[in-house]
């Protein structure tokens, strides 16, 4: 990820433009408020959603507190059936392993479904600097390949897009007039990818989850694409995070049944797809080969700290589409990979806080994620934590930190209460007038105190 000449810039800046823009503000509302009411009446009909919770978060818990052994498993079942997995330590590993991999090939054009850990490895770019062309064919992914800009929403990439702008988009690339009708749009979508499908010679997929005792990998899709990338090219590369793992097919059947509802509000996604191994002898769908590769890219380092919660995260937008911050700011000013709540913690643990000091600031601590989150993290509780670390590791301005300790040394004591509380006071109606000029206070519209305090009356 690339890093920002001025940390925390970027997240200011761009929410500043968002916050401006009042047709992004119009469809970041609709977009969000349709899926967070679709998760609402989906997990109504489950009988008892609190007790699948609960064994959601203790099957995610037992995954990651065995991650080695499990890992270990799963690679011994891949190889059994013929197929192939790779460990990368960092992200460059990672994207050269899939370059080496496509070249070995002999690979000029590769489809690609949509996956995260692809944009957090950079693994478009590259496998374009090694002169192999690659195409997203998860609708949302190919919109914003078209705008040349990155995913907005961890489960719908382009939620900041409506059928207006794809039908420009599509438009020149057509190279005819497109409709915004959404029939037009999908079709005028097949065409254009069909072909792709077709003669790409890699196909490259994420993983939703890996099944330790089978081997198995699972995709979970709504538009068929990350079937026919995994069948019809004859390499299919499957992107892993490490923490994607699952113990066994009882554990994953648990898993997907909140997946799809707190992704989309669906029971189960549209096409729910278990991948074991290559295509054998006297089958006619499949590729000739499947490799796995396993990233790590700082999570191993998460494991055994009082972060490791944050492994559990199934990666299904619920926290994004609850938290007032992201649905006022939307995902691009987070990064160009994960956003909402779950990228405000990540990404300064993946990345670095000082590559992220804005982030764990980036929340009310209103707590919606928490009771949003299919797994139960305690989001609010690792921002805080990543709040303490920012002090901690000295990343905070020494402004703030020398103010806010001056703050705690006057309010250890009574009389150091009483005395800020009377000069506050004393000092509002100037700070209501500098308020506009001040950092943090431009916009907003200051409260007018009592004359005496609750302690004094």
């Amino acid at each position: 990820m690339r890093a920002t000449t001025k940390p925390g810039a970027r997240f200011r800046s761009e929410s500043r433009q968002v916050l401006r823009d009042r047709h992004a503000q119009r469809v970041l509302d609709e977009a969000t408020n349709r899926l967070l009411e679709g998760r609402l009446a989906a997990w109504e009909t489950v009988d008892d959603v609190q007790s699948l919770r609960d064994q959601a978060c203790e099957i995610r818990r037992r995954a990651i507190s065995s991650l080695d052994s499990n890992l270990e498993q799963f690679a011994d079942a891949v190889t059994r059936v013929g197929g192939t997995v790779y460990f990368a330590k960092t992200a460059q590993e990672a994207a050269d392993r899939v370059v080496d991999i496509s070249r070995a090939a002999g690979a000029t054009l590769a489809a690609k479904s949509k996956s995260m850990l692809s944009e957090e490895i950079r693994l478009n770019e590259a496998l374009e600097a090694a002169g192999i062309r690659i195409v997203e064919t998860d609708l949302g992914e190919y919109i914003l390949q078209l705008a040349g800009e990155p995913p907005a929403h961890i489960i719908v990439p382009s939620i900041h897009k409506t059928a207006e702008d794809v039908a420009r988009l599509f438009s020149e690339v057509a190279k005819r007039p497109v409709g915004p009708d959404l029939s037009e749009l999908t079709l005028t979508a097949r065409g254009l990818l069909r072909e792709v499908f077709l003669e790409a010679d890699v196909g490259i997929t994420g993983v939703n989850f890996a099944v330790a005792e089978t081997g198995s990998i699972c995709l979970v899709t709504n538009e068929g694409n990350g079937r026919l990338v995994s069948s019809l090219p004859r390499v299919h590369i499957a992107l892993m995070g490490m923490e994607r793992i699952v113990p066994g097919l009882a554990d994953l059947a648990v898993l997907l049944q909140l997946l799809g509802r707190s992704a989309t509000g669906q029971t189960l996604s549209a096409y729910t797809t278990l991948i074991t191994g290559p295509r054998r002898a006297g089958e006619a769908d499949g590729p000739d080969q499947l490799h796995v590769v396993v990233v790590d890219n700082g999570r191993s380092a998460l494991r055994d700290t009082e972060y490791s919660e944050m492994l559990h995260c199934i990666r299904c937008g619920a926290c994004l589409n609850v938290c007032p911050v992201y649905r006022k700011v939307g995902g691009t000013a987070y990064s160009r990979v994960y956003s909402g709540p779950m990228g405000a913690v990540l990404l300064p643990l993946l990345q670095g806080l000082a590559r992220a000091p804005d982030l764990p600031n980036a929340s009310t601590l209103c707590g919606a994620c928490a009771d949003a989150c299919p797994v139960k993290i305690p989001i609010p509780d690792l921002l805080l934590l990543l709040r303490r670390d920012l002090v901690e590791q000295r990343v905070t301005a020494w402004p703030e930190r020398l103010a806010f300790e001056i703050w705690a040394a006057a309010w250890s004591s009574p009389l150091g209460y009483r005395a800020t509380a009377c000069a506050a006071r004393a000092a509002l109606p100037l700070a209501r007038r500098l308020a506009p000029y001040l950092p943090g206070l431009s916009g907003r519209r200051l409260p007018v105190m009592p004359r005496h305090s609750y302690r004094d009356r």
